[in-house]
């Protein structure tokens, strides 16, 4: 990688301060939730096969708290229905998101918490992919490899303190 070496995964969490740090985006734009999304006969028959399509990947993942903000992640836009892929035939999720702004330290940490919610909530079968929307980020290149290299993700999650922190996005306490 040319230039400015980007902190790992594990950085996003490893740093401790007395003070609460500035807010990166203190006024952030705040987005309409999309109503619940009704369930149909067919997909509470337990006996007939269901799908996974993008609205429920959707679904799982819109709920998750910023990290910075009490506000999820649906409500900062930061996910988008339009931005989730699945292929339920060859076992594949897609997932897009968009920072809020373009140096928010705070992406590989979002990354990671959409990436763990995935891995935690379908099948095994899943291959996940995370990654940031091309050219909304300054670092999209390194943040993207990260979330890819399955590796990093293991060590990152063996830190404790970054667990927690991911934790707290996935249980709405961030």
């Amino acid at each position: 990688m040319v230039g400015a070496r980007s902190p790992g995964l594990a950085a996003a969490a490893t740093t401790t301060t007395t003070a609460a740090p500035p807010l990166e985006n203190a006024n952030p734009l705040i987005y309409r939730r999309q109503g619940e999304r009704p369930v149909t006969a067919r997909e509470e028959d337990d006996e007939l096969p269901d799908a996974i399509d993008d609205r429920e990947v959707f679904d799982l993942i819109r709920s998750i708290s910023d990290p910075e903000h009490p506000l999820t992640l649906e409500e900062l836009n930061v996910v988008e229905q339009v931005r989730v892929q699945v292929n339920d035939t060859k076992s594949t999720v897609s997932v897009e998101f968009t920072p809020t702004i373009p140096h928010c330290s705070m992406a590989t940490l979002i990354g990671l918490s959409i990436k763990v919610k995935l891995i935690r909530s379908l099948p095994e079968r899943f291959k996940v992919d995370v990654h940031i929307t091309q050219g909304t980020h300054a670092s999209e290149h390194a943040v993207n490899k990260q979330l890819a290299d399955k590796e990093r993700v293991a060590a990152a999650l063996e830190n404790a303190h970054l667990l927690e922190v991911v934790n707290q996005c996935l249980s709405g306490r961030a």
